[in-house]
């Protein structure tokens, strides 16, 4: 084995990790770079809506060029990526305050709501797939399967209205709207339940089937049956031999999840009257603000490619293997 090969093999993990890290980056400026021209394309005038419809066009004409929009669209585009390699999303036109703090004051609260039907939709679609697998063509199966057709059929939007109220109305468990900010960890977590949950459904009837038939997949394998043939208990066999090469499709679902529930938190966060990104882009939208809503897609679209990174990684721990490939 030559130095170099047996370099490459000392560090092919953070190799691997660097490899998935820059194969991020032309997918992120694809991206940037069809944000900035589809924010161009929505009709109607920034510096109208902010000065008014009784605004004059000296007035208009001034505003605009303040704010930069009288350049050429190649220039705002330069503009715009040279902004974002010096950390500076720019500053609302509607705010008046830098998009970037507006963003770090209304993210933790769309990241706990992803986080936690995340953590929800794991802790119950993974053991509901097992049983399913465990118990198959059985009553528990098909009972099971019912439950995550039914997951799949609510629309998340529809899903939050019913948990509001059945759980808020006319069983007063947790707050109607779940826009404390100020209160006590307690009542911050009564009002992350009940939109947690309607996140959360679909990627528990989705990890549900995903563990059921990969686990079914798992348990006809070769190595199993050897196992078996060992003389180890059933329990062994399903918790140290197959559940773990059974959970890959497992993180799959999770990662591409993941993605959907930061895309679901607009409605979400509207029908909970939660603050948060989903909150911030629809009055952006309303107000053409377009360094904001640059901004939030850019976030957006940063933290799902984060999540495909992460998701690889994953991969690579549950099975080194491939990280060899």
């Amino acid at each position: 084995m030559t130095a170099l090969s047996e370099w490459a093999e000392r560090y092919r993990a953070p190799l691997y990790i660097a490899k998935r890290i820059l194969s991020g980056i032309p997918t992120l400026l694809a991206v940037l770079t069809v944000i900035f021209f589809a924010i161009r394309t929505l009709p109607g005038d920034p510096a109208l809506a902010i000065l008014g419809d009784t605004a004059t066009d000296a007035s208009i004409a001034a505003l605009r060029e303040k704010l930069g929009l009288n350049l050429p669209i190649w220039r705002q585009y330069l503009d715009f990526l040279g902004g974002l390699f010096q950390g500076d999303l720019g500053t609302s036109l509607v705010y008046g305050r830098s998009v970037a703090s507006e963003l770090l004051r209304v993210l933790p609260y769309t990241l706990s709501l992803t986080l936690a039907s995340i953590v929800i939709g794991t802790v119950i679609g993974v053991p509901l797939g097992i049983l399913s697998a465990l118990h198959r063509n059985r009553f528990i199966d098909y009972a099971t399967r019912v439950f995550s057709l039914i997951g799949f059929s609510f629309p998340v939007f529809y899903a939050g209205i019913m948990l509001i109220l059945v759980f808020a109305v006319w069983l007063p468990w947790f707050p109607v709207m779940s826009s404390s900010v100020d209160g006590t960890i307690i009542e911050k977590l009564r009002g992350l339940v009940l939109p947690a949950v309607a996140g959360s459904l679909g990627l528990i009837a989705m990890i549900t089937r995903a563990s059921r038939s990969s686990l079914l997949d798992v348990m006809g394998d070769d190595y199993i049956r050897t196992a078996r043939a060992k003389g180890l208990t059933e329990r062994t066999v399903l918790y140290r031999h197959a559940l773990r090469n059974a959970l890959i499709p497992v993180v799959t679902v999770i990662g591409l999840y993941f993605a959907l529930i930061i895309g679901n938190s607009v409605l979400i966060e509207t029908v909970f009257t939660r603050p948060g990104l989903g909150s911030l882009i629809i009055g952006s939208l309303d107000n053409r603000d377009y360094p904001m809503v640059q901004g939030l897609l850019v976030t957006y679209a940063a933290i799902v490619i984060v999540i495909n990174i992460l998701t690889d990684l994953t991969y690579s721990m549950i099975d080194p293997r491939i990280n060899r490939a």
